[in-house]
């Protein structure tokens, strides 16, 4: 089988100014993710490849599914991702955040590959506000209350703790 998102690029770099547009739907098996979290749909590419002096720059989106659990609750979380991209390929490499461009073609699977494994998050909400679990009983607090206490006080704070109430505030 080919590999999908090997991209000619004879013609831009032969004109400086010229532009490809490149977009596809790409197999989760073809990336070799190898990480869970990437639910297994195709993932859909549009990129716009424009030719520079000394180099092609690659502008684009992924957009693709990924599940995970909440970090606060363990909930399930499921949600679609737009990875943009802005990446630069060259022939011989100048900059070093630049890709490699091989035999007059540009591979864009490893750096769609790997943009897109650094947008997932890591740490997941199921919603902004998700209270979590309670530290001493265990209770999931985004569906009942409990009535532990749940106050924190850092014992090296109780000598100032002691004073409070007892000087006037000045912070009017």
């Amino acid at each position: 089988m080919a590999k999908p998102l090997i991209v000619n690029v004879v013609e831009l770099l032969r004109w400086p100014g010229s532009k490809k547009e490149v977009s596809a739907n790409i197999d989760v098996a073809d990336f070799e993710f190898a990480d869970a979290r990437i639910i297994d749909t195709p993932i859909a590419i549009d990129l716009r490849l424009e030719s520079l002096s000394t180099s092609i720059e690659v502008v684009g989106t992924a957009t693709l599914s990924w599940a995970g659990d909440c970090r606060r609750c363990l909930a399930p979380v499921t949600s679609d991702l737009v990875v943009d991209f802005d990446e630069m390929y060259q022939r011989e490499i100048i900059d070093p955040d630049a890709y490699a461009i091989e035999n007059d073609q540009i591979n864009l699977l490893p750096m769609v590959r790997e943009n897109i494994l650094l947008a997932i998050p890591i740490g997941p909400l199921c919603r902004e506000d998700c209270p979590g679990f309670c530290p001493h009983c265990g209770l999931d607090l985004s569906v009942s209350t409990c009535d532990c206490d749940n106050s924190v006080s850092d014992p090296r704070w109780a000598g100032l703790e002691s004073l409070k109430g007892i000087l006037p505030d000045e912070s009017v």
